[in-house]
């Protein structure tokens, strides 16, 4: 008998902890449950951007990829690279569509807007390499315009170490148009350097260097 009650005490016990508890256990669950759903619901919706945003940026390359673009495939570009950096926004495509962007503008001579461009990429991108890719065309950009103390500005920003030896080269440019020649000769030597240095290959280096006297550039 003692057993019984003790089995009987047990279940009332469980009675009573389920009454109590029980709405909190459902409610618990059905919301563990529709964190799980939800969370591969949204995984699914990224991984669904994520390809819209893959078909897009590859129609955008398929058209720029042409040597020249008549007026309605200029149109059909601009309006994919505005889709894919309003609707795929901090994503990488969104990077590289800027860039894009930017490099239609020099070819169509609006340097202005491809500046613009470079400098929406440069404040939205979380990559570094990107950011100081388009650092670095900014500067070509500026120092093409007329601008080498703006570029000078934008050189002494932030670059990748990995792209050090175009910054270096880019710095000569700069410090050549400032007739700092001294400073210019030291750049290009510096991009030389960790061109060979990084295993990248650097055209046109050795050509500046003697266009700024053969005996200098042999130091």
């Amino acid at each position: 008998m003692a057993e019984l009650r003790t089995e009987e005490e047990q279940l009332e016990a469980i009675k009573r902890w389920w009454k109590e508890n029980g709405m909190s256990l459902i409610a618990g669950v059905v919301i563990a449950a529709a964190g799980v759903l939800g969370w591969n619901a949204w995984k699914d919706y990224q991984a669904n951007q994520a390809e819209a945003a893959s078909m897009r940026y590859q129609q955008l390359l398929n058209i720029v990829s042409q040597n020249e673009l008549e007026a309605d495939e200029l149109a059909q570009a601009q309006e994919l690279i505005g889709a894919i950096i309003d609707d795929h926004g901090k994503t990488l495509y969104a990077d590289l569509a800027g860039l894009v962007e930017a490099r239609l503008a020099v070819a169509d001579n609006d340097l202005t807007s491809a500046k613009t461009a470079l400098g929406d990429v440069i404040k939205s991108t979380s990559r570094e390499y990107i950011r100081s890719l388009a650092r670095l065309r900014l500067a070509r950009l500026q120092l093409a315009t007329g601008d080498p103390e703006a570029a000078l500005a934008t050189l002494d920003e932030n670059i990748a170490s990995s792209l050090a030896a175009q910054r270096a080269d880019v710095l000569g440019d700069v410090y050549l148009a400032l007739d700092r020649d001294e400073d210019a000769r030291k750049s290009y030597q510096q991009a030389m350097t960790l061109a060979e240095e990084l295993g990248q290959p650097l055209y046109g280096i050795q050509l500046k260097l003697d266009n700024l006297g053969t005996q200098e550039a042999t130091l």
